[in-house]
Order: structure tokens, then C-alpha cells, then sequence
């Protein structure tokens, strides 16, 4: 009997934070300067004798985090530092937090967290290998840049789960404003602790993938792990602890160095920087920093779900672009009906979306234009292929839909008379098909309907043409 694996799987995810300047310093924060070492500091270079000091805005950013995960928020923290030598660490040690993290415990996406703390980015390294050259660069732009670090309990299960939840993570911190977590910018990046064992109530030897920069990398590498500890084990070879990267080519992690533990940091608490009382700084208020919270994600797909009843795939859309979310809500505000409420996230979510995707991105069109137009659809005043014609003149050079349905001859005929000598000549010119119609062929109906649409160059309104065709064909029987 094949035996059953248990994958426990624990997260550890940073995100560079938006704030003027970095965490211990006045340089400006911007790691995307492309000039190598201008926004640097004494402080942020390491030189002897500079004294580093808080960024408050940063806290801020991890107090609101903290919040929105339910968190508990640290009356009392501090810094300490992380001792390791690396040539992108300028002082041979990192500023961090360790015993006393500005937040503990909290939840997001059904996944528990262990901590939420604040500590300072790294320099970039740049490696130039070649016959002729050999050699490494350093940039400190990104050193010393703010960064929050989230820890979750090591309760994920899968390799999908942690990828749903790095998603739902940098949701949040862009709701948040605390950080634009750009995955390919190297703002957010995930680090995954991934272990499997034949019993699910013992940890296996845990394996930490580092650096993970896409959410497909996230998926594949700890899918791939569990893959390589399931064959070690079954041939009765023994999981290394170790720390591997991720080869995005070969699809696959190499080893890179045994596994720290946090003694081999030797943590201590870092003499320059006072001790922070939260409760004693006026902006930490936290009863007003959490009535002042923005709609979160999950609150949000809540309320449309129970507001609107729209498609889930619909609400998505809404809560992960919050342009196109936020013209949703106004157009619906606008709108007197659940129906034309639904049929106008219909054509936001495929026709708008589509054409902002594969066109201009600003779309030219007003919510009240918008609006306008779905009601003229739901009137019977311009047909769906008019309706998208409308829209994309309204996207490309704005204007109103009536205005633009005049000019252009949109406008669906809806006058019986007017549509009633297109029925007789269709019908004349078909005989054939209105003898199978009255031997009861359905076919036969939608035929005649067709090429009266085709006739009338889809102008005429398909349901009235349906109801002089059954009137005119009924009478000669």
C-alpha cells in the first residue's frame, strides 16, 4: 500500500513599504533610481559613529497591516540586530526585529500568522561572469529601504494555497497603501518553508526556498519540492535542511547553503535605537487607525455578492482592479433595476475590459454616459451589436451614447410598420422555409428573423421582427 504524505508548508513574505525616505535614515526611498549609489546616506552605508532613527511611517504601515489581519499590536518593541556578513550588508549586520515584533498573531485567508515585523532591506549585488571579466557591484540604493516582513504559522497545505495566499497578501497591501508589492520590481517577495511527512501530526525536515519573485514561481517551486522530499524518502534517503534557490529555466531548486538557525544570527537588541511605546505616540491611536481602515478585499467581494448578486469571476475583477471596480459602483448607482445593473457588469467585465486591455487603457467614457447607454439596450433602442459599436466610439473619443447611436445610424427599428414590407419580401422571396415553419421546424423562424436582420443591416429589433413574422405567417394558415 502506497503511503500517504502530509505537506506543511509556512510562508515568509516581504514587501518594500512606500514611504518618503528610508527606514533608519532622510535618503529617499526609491530602490528604482537607475543611477547606482545616489540615494545613499552615512547612515544607510554603515559609517562609524551615525545614529539610526525610525521611520514612523513605516510603523504606521505595519500597525494598519497588523489591524487588517486582526493582529495583536505590540504595546512595547524594539530593534535588534541580525549579525551576518554579506557584501550587500554595510554594516556586517541587519537592522530587524526579533523578540519584540510590532505585531503578533492574525489571519488572512484562513491562514494563521505568526508575526508581522519591520526591519531594513538589503543592497543589490550584480554579478559580471566572463572570460575577460570576473567580477561583483554593489548597489546601495535599496539598502536600508523599509521592509515588513509577515510570517504565517506552518499551516499551509498546498502548493496552490500559497499561492492564493501571497495573492490575498499583496491585495492587501496595495487596499492598504503600504506597499505597491510589485512582484517583478523585487518589492514583494516570498521565501517558502516547505516540509512532508507520513504522519501529519510530525513536522518533516523543513527546506526553505528563498527569493521566490512570481506567484507561478511560488506554485512551482514548492510543488517541485514536495515532488523531490516524496522521492527522497521513498528511496529511505534522508531530507537535507537546507536553504535552496529557484531555477526558473530548468524548473527546479538547487542547494545553496545549510539552513540558519536563529542563534547563528546572534540577535541582540540594537543599542542606538530607543525602545518603542506605542500607546505614547499620538498618530498610533489604534481605535482611530482602525475606524479609518479602507473596505478590505474580502469585505468587499461580501458586500457585491450580497448587493448585487453579480457572476463571482465579475466580482473578482472589481476587487482586484479597483479602477474598473470603481467605475462599476458608479454606473450602478445610476441604474434603477438589479437587472440592468447585472447586464451593465456584463458589458464592463468583457466588452469595456477588452478594449482597455487591447487598446487605450484611459478609457473616455463617464459613468453617466455609460449608464445611459445600458438603458438604451435595455429599452430596445439600439441592438447588442450596436451596443458594442456605441461603446468602443465612447472608449476610443467619448460622447454620449445617443448622440453617437444618431450619427451613426445605430438605432434600432422598432416600428411595426416601418419593419412590416422587410417581413413580406423575406417571406416571398423564401417559401421553401415558411413551408417547413408551418410543418413546425423552430429553424425555420430564426432563419427568416436572420435575414431580415441582414436586410435591414442588423437595425431592425430582432423581437419585434419575430412577432411580425409569427402574425404575417399565422395568417395564412
Amino acid at each position: 500500500m502506497a503511503k500517504e504524505y502530509y505537506p506543511t508548508i509556512g510562508l515568509e513574505i516581504h514587501a518594500e513599504l512606500k514611504t518618503q525616505t528610508k527606514m533608519f535614515c532622510n535618503s529617499k526611498n526609491d530602490p528604482e533610481e537607475s543611477r547606482p549609489n545616489v540615494n545613499i546616506c552615512a547612515v544607510c552605508l554603515g559609517h562609524p559613529g551615525t545614529l539610526p532613527t525610525v521611520n514612523k511611517e513605516a510603523v504606521l504601515h505595519v500597525i494598519k497591516v497588523g489591524l487588517a489581519v486582526g493582529g495583536k499590536i505590540a504595546d512595547y518593541s524594539e530593534f535588534d540586530r541580525k549579525n551576518y556578513f554579506y557584501p550587500d550588508i554595510p554594516k556586517g549586520y541587519q537592522i530587524s526585529q526579533y523578540k519584540y515584533p510590532l505585531v503578533e498573531g492574525g489571519e488572512l485567508s484562513d491562514v494563521a500568522l505568526t508575526r508581522v515585523h519591520l526591519e531594513e532591506d538589503t543592497a543589490q549585488s550584480f554579478h559580471k561572469e566572463g572570460e575577460e571579466e570576473n567580477f561583483s557591484l554593489v548597489d546601495f540604493n535599496r539598502a536600508g529601504v523599509p521592509l515588513m516582513e509577515l510570517v504565517t504559522e506552518p499551516v499551509i497545505k498546498s502548493a496552490t494555497q500559497a499561492k492564493y495566499f501571497a495573492q490575498e497578501l499583496q491585495l492587501l497591501l496595495k487596499y492598504l497603501g503600504a506597499s505597491d508589492a510589485n512582484m517583478e520590481k523585487g518589492e514583494m517577495r516570498v521565501e517558502a518553508n516547505v516540509s512532508i511527512s507520513t504522519d501529519p501530526k510530525i513536522l518533516g525536515k523543513k527546506v526553505e526556498v528563498k527569493n521566490l519573485n512570481s506567484f507561478r514561481a511560488v506554485e512551482d517551486a514548492i510543488n517541485f519540492e514536495l515532488a523531490r522530499h516524496k522521492v527522497l524518502l521513498e528511496e529511505g534517503k534522508e531530507v537535507i535542511q537546507e536553504t535552496r534557490g529557484w531555477n526558473e529555466d530548468k524548473g527546479e531548486t538547487f542547494s545553496q547553503r545549510r539552513k540558519e538557525e536563529s542563534h547563528d544570527y546572534r540577535y541582540f537588541p540594537d543599542p542606538d535605537i530607543p525602545k518603542l511605546t506605542l500607546k505614547e505616540v499620538k498618530e498610533f491611536d489604534l481605535e482611530e487607525l482602525r475606524i479609518g481602515l479602507p473596505e478590505l478585499p474580502s469585505a468587499k467581494r461580501d458586500r457585491l455578492e450580497r448587493r448585487y448578486g453579480l457572476k463571482r469571476e465579475d466580482i473578482e475583477l472589481y476587487v482586484q482592479d479597483t479602477t474598473v471596480g470603481n467605475f462599476f459602483e458608479s454606473v450602478s448607482t445610476l441604474l434603477t433595476d438589479a437587472e440592468q445593473i447585472k447586464l451593465g457588469s456584463n458589458y464592463i467585465a468583457s466588452d469595456l475590459v477588452g478594449l482597455m486591455n487591447t487598446g487605450n487603457a484611459d478609457t473616455h467614457i463617464k459613468p453617466v454616459d455609460f449608464a445611459q447607454l445600458v438603458m438604451m439596450i435595455t429599452r430596445g433602442e439600439v441592438s447588442s451589436r450596436g451596443a458594442k459599436d456605441i461603446l468602443k466610439i465612447m472608449h476610443d473619443t467619448g460622447g454620449t451614447p445617443k448622440a453617437i447611436a444618431e450619427e451613426h445610424e445605430l438605432f434600432q427599428e422598432s416600428n411595426e410598420e416601418a419593419l412590416l414590407s422587410v417581413v413580406n419580401k423575406i417571406i416571398s422571396e423564401n417559401q421553401t422555409v415558411v413551408a417547413d415553419y408551418h410543418a413546425g421546424k423552430t429553424a425555420a423562424l430564426q432563419f427568416l428573423v436572420g435575414q431580415c436582420m441582414k436586410a435591414t443591416k442588423g437595425s431592425a429589433n430582432p423581437g419585434i421582427l419575430q412577432q411580425i413574422i409569427k402574425k404575417t405567417l399565422s395568417k395564412e394558415v
